[in-house]
């Protein structure tokens, strides 16, 4: 079995990146987000990424540290709308940007980890979102062909892992990581704890090793994405 426990972030990464990269991220918002991996792919110094995630992060956090350095060419998300740089460099034209329907996008890095090269769904009729693509009717009604993603590299977060990839992911945090762990020609997981080969209940295990290639342990921050609280009643 080959060893897929690594040191460190830069580790994990190391030999799989270039420019002009196709990169999936797992998370939503700021939760179940690859941190440290994200971190070490800005550190990297790669250029001209395609981001494939739900949505960009803040502006000092998350994928927002790459749009800070300069390093996304493109977004694939399906929601942007906490990041004042993303905005800024999009109404610019330095960014480009390929808006997505959330369930349409969970399913188009579903369908290319499981080699589904396209599927219709009627998310998007009649909106920006099909244009230029194909109709077609099913039962009465239009659909759009959307096509499945398959990127170059995928970083996902987890809960636990063992030492062959086995995942498990809690609560919300699992969100678009397993569909992002699935499309990654090669998948890096950051984890909270690794734990000895037969420690997890396989019933248990949300994304299978053989998905997963390289797994390093983090500590994470767990930031906060908008804090709301209430005046105290004192």
């Amino acid at each position: 079995m080959a060893q897929k426990i690594c040191s460190t972030p830069t580790e994990a990464l190391q030999g799989l990146l270039r420019d002009d990269m196709i990169v999936a991220v797992g998370g939503f918002g700021l939760c179940g987000i690859p941190e440290q991996l994200i971190i070490a792919l800005r550190d990297s110094g790669v250029t001209g990424l395609t981001a494939v995630s739900n949505n960009a992060g803040v502006d000092d956090w998350g994928l927002g540290l790459l749009l800070q350095s300069r390093q996304i060419r493109k977004m694939v998300s399906s929601y942007v709308g906490e990041n004042a740089e993303f905005e800024r460099q999009f109404l610019a034209g330095e960014l480009e940007l390929e808006f997505t329907p959330q369930g349409t996008l969970a399913e188009r890095m579903r369908a290319g980890g499981a080699g589904i090269p396209g599927f219709y769904t009627r998310t998007g009729v009649g909106t920006i979102v099909a244009e230029g693509k194909e109709h077609r009717d099913f039962d009465g009604s239009t659909h759009i062909l959307e096509a499945g993603i398959r990127a170059d590299l995928s970083l996902v977060k987890a809960w636990k892992a063992d030492e062959s990839g086995n995942l498990i992911y809690r609560k919300t945090a699992r969100n678009f990581n397993p569909a992002a762990a699935m499309c990654g020609g090669v998948t890096v997981a950051e984890v909270e704890e690794i734990v000895p080969l037969g420690m997890l209940d396989p019933d248990d295990i949300h994304t299978p090793g053989i998905y997963v290639d390289r797994v390093v342990q983090t500590e994470s921050e767990k930031r906060i994405e908008q804090r709301t609280t209430s005046p105290s009643s004192s």
